[in-house]
């Protein structure tokens, strides 16, 4: 797989986490559920890799995130529901419709 390729491909999977975090009671859920979503929308990521593009939105704030140890609980950031709306970009992650 290109760089160029691997790339599209982590933005696009950090703009759904943020989009299904928009439609989630409380803007809210755990990384499990998000991985299993992921999936739903043609991403099949490991636990691990969503686990680690939690930590990236988190950094960026785009989320919140809680480690439980076997799980994370993230919660979407009001920047981040920004960046998922198409109201603001962040490199790193894809816009909506591009």
């Amino acid at each position: 797989m290109s760089s160029k390729y691997a790339n599209f491909l982590r933005e696009d999977q950090r703009l759904v986490i943020l989009r299904i975090l928009c439609e989630m009671p409380a803007y809210s859920a755990n990384s499990s559920v998000l991985a299993g979503l992921l999936r739903q929308y043609g991403h099949n990521a490991s636990r691990d890799q969503v686990k680690t593009e939690l930590h990236w939105l988190d950094e960026q704030g785009l989320a919140e995130v809680e480690d439980m140890d076997a799980v994370m609980l993230v919660k979407l950031t009001e920047r981040g529901a920004d960046i998922a709306a198409g109201r603001a970009s962040v490199p790193g992650v894809r816009r909506p419709g591009a």
